[in-house]
């Protein structure tokens, strides 16, 4: 069925997505304005949105001062291998949940679903306790297990709403073609399913690449410190760098936004079909 809107209403919805683009990128906007002032241009009276004078020495201060580059690295490498590691765990239980006969299958999602609601600032400390007794504090380790047991609940769930949506005549003709179970998954159910696995793939990246608290709880140096801990380490007793701030948020939002861009028809494809069960 096609919707004929109205010019007013359509002029509307433009309006609409005009203002709720303003409302998200502003932000971005202005700390990508700032990342190219000088300090003393941040802390006017009158701050300007245009850079005037033009400068870069703030992103030339995150190599060469900063070595932010570090903090980079070790955030692709937790954020990389919480998602990998998130996506094969999660796919494992979501087609238990989805395709084998488990009696409760909605009370076990309850339960995985009660492990996100816990508040962060109640278990870093029995966390950092247990972190600190393996011997995993200051370790990629430590911060990979961590992400993973809080993604989970949401790798599952998204998962899980996608699978259900496929039809079960695709687990009958397998297993005519003598399929096994793993073999369903892996060869029929994933291949189908990437729409939901970038989705989910995206969120649980991003959900590790931004994580503050537990980084700067369980890490101590700049060997194993991600990028929202190395921003906070740059401020210090008396001054408060804001344009190596805004440059270092800059560099670490910019590929998040590539990201999304590249892949939003998935996204979308995802999140759509994960909620309507044909």
């Amino acid at each position: 069925m096609i919707y004929a809107y109205s010019p007013l209403r359509r002029f509307g919805l433009y309006i609409g997505a005009l203002l709720a683009l303003i409302w998200s990128g502003g932000p971005f906007l202005w700390q990508l304005s700032s990342s190219f002032q000088l300090d003393r241009e941040l802390t006017t009276g009158s701050p300007k949105f245009w850079p005037s004078p033009f400068t870069i020495e703030h992103y030339i201060n995150l190599v060469v001062e900063k070595s932010f580059q570090e903090y980079i690295y070790n955030s692709i490498i937790v954020a990389s291998l919480t998602t990998l590691f998130g996506l094969f765990v999660g796919s494992l239980a979501a087609f238990s949940l989805s395709r084998l006969d488990i009696r409760g299958k909605f009370g076990v999602l309850g339960i995985i679903l009660s492990i996100s609601m816990f508040p962060q600032i109640a278990i870093v400390g029995p966390l950092y306790l247990l972190a600190s007794d393996l011997g995993l504090l200051d370790t990629y380790a430590s911060l990979v297990i961590t992400y993973l047991a809080l993604g989970l609940p949401l790798v599952t769930w998204v998962l899980f709403g996608y699978f259900e949506t496929l039809p079960r005549e695709i687990d009958e003709a397998a297993r005519m073609d003598g399929c096994s179970t793993l073999g369903l998954l892996f060869r029929i159910i994933l291949p189908i399913s990437l729409p939901s696995l970038v989705t989910t793939g995206l969120l649980a990246f991003i959900a590790a690449w931004n994580e503050f608290m537990f980084a700067l709880a369980f890490t101590s140096s700049i060997e194993h410190q991600t990028v929202p801990v190395g921003i906070a380490n740059f401020t210090n007793l008396y001054y408060v760098p804001w344009g190596d701030i805004a440059a270092a948020s800059v560099v670490v939002t910019v590929p998040l936004i590539v990201l999304v861009l590249v892949f939003q028809k998935h996204i979308i494809e995802g999140l759509t079909q994960g909620g309507v069960k044909e």
